[in-house]
């Protein structure tokens, strides 16, 4: 026994010393200009580990050939080869490059404090100009494919026949997403299902997105959440002109002129021209693709003496005739005429300016005015209505210790006059207090605090607070939470009357403000060019406003008994290297509601519970190339007597541009495999909704396959 056990340890001694001869230590040392990174990942043959302090990462091997990888968010990856020989040590120094900043140096300010993206407690998602370019070839007459194509939103067809369109944010209503222009309500005091598609997106500089409730920063007008649309500031001297024409008859005229004047000042004006003509592509004689003629002036004023005082100034008319319906000489599935038709005519003006005070407090000022003014004809019952909001608020921001805060006071006012419906007149009324205050307690945790309450004319007191919090274990992984809750006050436009007109609703009576509240959580991991990213959400909203039918030729709005509930997730996968970027997104939503008619709760219609995209785009200096692809899953539908779920489709298309020097051509194609909603059933309903409608709801492109080609020419 004695003897066996002398024997076994003389073999153990001999192989540890025989391995100790044979053993090989790899070091590798990860620097960044000069300095050593700890903390970083570093990956030897099979073996994984950190940098220590000194930016070191030492392992034993046996002797061989390595391959080793060092990766960091913040740089990026290094990859080589060592060989050791038996007994040796190696010794590898990794300097690392940095990663090109894209939304690292992003400034926001949708979330009223103006810092970097990657500060800020509350998650705001940016579309940078680069992507801007790629949607402003496709369609550059408006803004619709820009936000439909970004997670978590959806552009929703509202009217069929007039191509009305609004955006729904994370499964919420439509008119529950504010739209501004660089923070000011130019598109009115809530949401309507035209202005996204009368914006044209050449003169955009970054678009601001913050999904779920957000009235704690912007009011009873943003219960689902905002989209704030950037102007491009003027750098130097050049103008930019683009035509565009798709085999749909479509025809688009966009110049963008940008002029600084070699002191504070600086100017940019945006004009357009576009037209549409109507198409009826099944051949049933009714428009599938409304006709549309637009006209649009805007110039924009901007002043900085690089000192902490600007301003910016803006002004901008817009006139557009929109006509659907039955097309000529064609009729009704009930054997009449039925014309449709929507006249716009728009004009607004809006002021900002921020001053630094000696005491190193910044004041701000903006104010806006917008006027429009609709004349409507459906199945000729004529509606004339105008539409008036006046908005202007001040704040004060600064920063003590750990805080940044801001504080400030608004006004807004709505008002509407329909000539043949005085019953739908209002003048609601909105003064307003506010206060934010973000706590940095760390580079690692970041909290922000913000509400308001809103003295509405109609509704009372709407009190919205908001919290959210910013944690960053590491640089590596950045998580956010938020919760807070909402409000929305009642008017008589809804996505059905946007189509419809009042002349079939009931006059509205004893209505209470909608009131939500919402949350989420995202977490985002970076791994080198990769960066990946989770989300969870959920929102209920209580007595949202529904419609239901009361007679066979009348309708009513009213208060739900029960709320509507919002949960789903959503994941994007996002690579970047120079000349090369990917993208990968899904989200599942999940929202139900309480029927209008029954009560018996229900999917809310025009959902879709899953959805999908993938999309590349390669760029050089001759030009670039991309691809997309779409995913919709089923979604329920409501008042569709040929079916009771909208079928799951793909679309795919690509796009590329051509550099001609100061020229650029370029050529799209959308719906390739030419997807249409009426190849599946008629647009139309046997007989007329008790609302006035001839048609069912869009839950497919009505379009098909689009092509479209163009030139883009730049002056400088």
């Amino acid at each position: 026994m004695m003897r066996g056990l002398v024997w076994l340890a003389c073999v153990l001694l001999l192989n540890s010393v025989s391995y100790a001869s044979q053993a090989t230590k790899v070091i590798v040392l990860v620097r960044a200009e000069g300095k050593p990174l700890p903390k970083i990942d570093v990956v030897v043959g099979d073996k994984r580990g950190a940098t220590d302090a000194n930016g070191e990462f030492s392992v034993e091997v046996p002797p061989g050939s390595y391959q080793i990888t060092v990766s960091s968010a913040a740089h990026l990856p290094f990859t080589t080869k060592v060989e050791v020989a038996a007994g040796a040590q190696a010794r590898v120094t990794a300097d690392l490059e940095p990663l090109p900043e894209i939304e690292d140096e992003i400034e926001v300010s949708a979330t009223r404090s103006t810092t970097r993206l990657r500060d800020q407690a509350l998650r705001v998602e940016v579309i940078d100009r680069e992507e801007i370019e790629e949607k402003a070839l496709m369609t550059p007459g408006s803004v619709a494919m820009l936000l439909g194509e970004t997670s978590g939103l959806r552009v929703q067809t509202t009217a069929p026949s007039l191509g009305a369109a609004n955006v729904r944010i994370q499964g919420l209503r439509g008119r529950y997403s504010q739209m501004l222009a660089d923070g000011l309500p130019l598109y009115g005091a809530q949401g309507d299902s035209f202005s996204m598609l009368q914006v044209p997106p050449l003169d955009l500089g970054q678009v601001e997105v913050i999904k779920g409730v957000a009235s704690a920063l912007y009011g009873a007008s943003a219960l689902g959440g905002v989209i704030n649309l950037v102007s491009r500031r003027p750098q130097e001297p050049e103008s930019e002109v683009l035509f565009n024409q798709t085999t749909q008859s479509g025809t688009d005229v966009t110049a963008w002129l940008a002029q600084p004047t070699g002191g504070p000042w600086s100017w940019t004006l945006l004009g357009g021209y576009h037209r549409q003509e109507r198409n009826d592509f099944d051949e049933d004689g009714w428009s599938d693709l409304p006709s549309f003629d637009r006209g649009l002036v805007r110039p924009r004023v901007f002043y900085d003496n690089k000192a902490g005082r600007t301003v910016f100034v803006t002004a901008g008319v817009m006139a557009e005739d929109r006509q659907g319906g039955t097309l000529p000489g064609a009729v009704a599935p009930d054997g009449t005429v039925f014309e449709e038709s929507l006249n716009t005519r728009h004009a607004d003006t809006g002021v900002m300016a921020r001053w630094l005070t000696e005491g190193g407090k910044v004041l701000s000022v903006r104010g806006s005015f917008t006027r429009q003014t609709r004349d409507r004809n459906f199945g000729g019952v004529r509606e004339y209505g105008t539409r008036v909001t006046y908005f202007g608020e001040a704040s004060v921001q600064g920063a003590r210790g750990r805080h940044t805060w801001v504080a400030g006071t608004s006004f807004q006012q709505d008002r509407f006059d329909l000539r043949e419906l005085p019953e739908f007149d209002y003048r609601f009324s909105s003064p307003s207090l506010f206060a934010q205050d973000e706590i940095a307690f760390n580079p690692k945790v970041t909290v922000a605090a913000s509400a308001r309450a809103d003295f509405h004319s109609e509704y009372g007191v709407l009190a919205t607070p908001r919290v959210s919090v910013l944690l960053r274990p590491d640089q590596n992984w950045t998580i956010r939470s938020s919760i807070g809750t909402g409000a929305f006050t009642p008017t008589p436009f809804t996505e059905e009357t946007d189509e419809t007109g009042l002349s079939r609703v009931l006059p509205l009576h004893d209505l209470e403000a909608e009131r939500a509240v919402g949350g989420s959580v995202d977490v985002t991991r970076k791994l080198g060019p990769v960066e990946l990213t989770g989300t969870v959400f959920g929102s209920r909203v209580n007595d949202a406003l529904q419609s239901r039918d009361v007679t066979s030729t009348s309708v009513e709005l009213f208060n739900a008994a029960a709320p509507t509930n919002t949960w789903g997730t959503e994941f994007i996968a996002r690579y970047r290297v120079e000349g090369f970027n990917a993208m990968a997104t899904y989200a599942f939503t999940n929202s139900t509601e309480p029927d209008p008619d029954s009560g018996v709760r229900r999917d809310v219609p025009l959902t879709a519970w899953h959805a999908a995209s993938f999309n590349t785009i390669w760029e050089g200096e001759m030009g670039r190339f991309g691809i997309e692809v779409y995913y919709t899953g089923r979604q329920p539908l409501e008042d569709n007597p040929y079916r009771t779920e909208g079928t799951p489709y793909w679309l795919a298309g690509f796009f590329g541009e051509r550099r001609f020097g100061p020229i650029r051509a370029f050529v799209n194609l959308e719906n390739l495999f030419d997807i249409r909603q009426t190849k599946d059933d008629p647009l139309t309903l046997p007989a007329r909704l008790p609302d006035g409608r001839w048609t069912v709801d869009a839950w497919a492109p009505l379009d098909g396959r689009v092509l479209n080609a163009g030139i883009r020419i730049s002056f400088r």
